[in-house]
């Protein structure tokens, strides 16, 4: 739900004309706070062992800076309820690149699946006037981008781990790489900005969903070394469910019938590309939090 809470956040962002290269520096700085203060209650170091800036470099790329750019480029275009719908997409991209890395086995409801998720992308880019008047159709595959990449991300982590992080190493050390990166990249764009008071809702809006999203993106990493990048796709449920609400109660946004019939196909689809039951943990290295850690933070 927190996940879904950042979709209207990232409208109301982008909404005030702050780039994408800029939310993502103040971003992952916010995030880095939030994380590296955890880090030093436990007493923790950081690793910076080859391997491990590996997994930071991978996760700061698919997990952050690449989704991020084309997710908050489609967001000023496309209502906040789409970008909560494209999300869904996720598990049907994560199967297919499951399949490729030997990570999972075809079955013909799976397939059935990724059809219907195809379907519910069709239904909101083919019918004109399903996106609401003036909307482009193209801003949809732009966005589409962020879930493929968040599936990308999924699989790297079930099939190589993180180098025996755990989740907030893992997610401190992306951080850090993703403010190198984003700085480099909001430098030389000339999207670097400087929030000044007094300060606006924007603003407000980037600190709030930094904290959510530290919060909730650990708690991700930490289910995909658990469980699986199939069955961690699935909390796409909540968030593409939670954020289509969150855009109605905060933006005041409302939908064709196109569209909510490509939210119906989403979920039919979703709940056919089923999680194996059988992931076995002896091939997954990212080890589980420590008693007073994560249970209590994750989704």
């Amino acid at each position: 739900m927190g996940w879904g809470l950042t979709q209207p956040l990232a409208k109301i962002t982008v909404s005030a004309g702050y780039p994408p290269f800029g939310i993502i520096f103040w971003q992952s700085l916010i995030i880095s706070l939030l994380l590296g203060s955890i880090l030093v209650a436990r007493g923790q170091r950081l690793p910076y062992h080859p391997r491990a800036l590996g997994v930071f470099i991978a996760i700061a790329l698919s997990g952050t800076i690449i989704p991020n750019v084309f997710s908050y480029t489609a967001a000023f275009h496309l209502p906040s309820g789409i970008m909560s719908i494209a999300i869904a997409t996720v598990p049907m991209f994560a199967f297919p690149i499951a399949l490729a890395l030997g990570a999972d086995r075809f079955s013909l409801p799976r397939l059935v699946g990724l059809v219907l998720g195809l379907c519910g992308v069709g239904a909101i880019v083919l019918p004109q006037g399903s996106l609401g008047d003036g909307v482009l159709s193209v801003w949809v595959f732009v966005a589409l981008v962020a879930p493929l990449c968040y599936a990308i991300e999924g699989n790297y982590v079930a099939k190589w781990g993180t180098a025996g992080l755990d989740p907030v190493q893992t997610l401190f050390g992306a951080s850090i790489a993703g403010i190198l990166l984003s700085g480099v990249g909001s430098i030389s764009t000339g999207q670097f900005f400087v929030p000044a008071a007094p300060f606006q809702t924007a603003d407000l809006a980037i600190v709030l969903s930094s904290l959510i999203h530290g919060a909730v993106y650990t708690g991700y990493v930490w289910l995909v070394g658990r469980a699986g990048s199939v069955f961690a796709a699935q909390v796409s449920y909540i968030v593409t469910l939670s954020g289509v609400v969150w855009a109605m109660l905060i933006l005041g946004e409302s939908y064709s019938g196109w569209v909510w019939g490509a939210l119906l196909l989403m979920i039919a689809g979703i709940s056919l590309v089923q999680p194996r039951l059988n992931t076995k943990p002896e091939l997954i290295d990212t080890p589980l939090p420590p008693a007073d850690g994560l249970e209590n933070h994750d989704r």
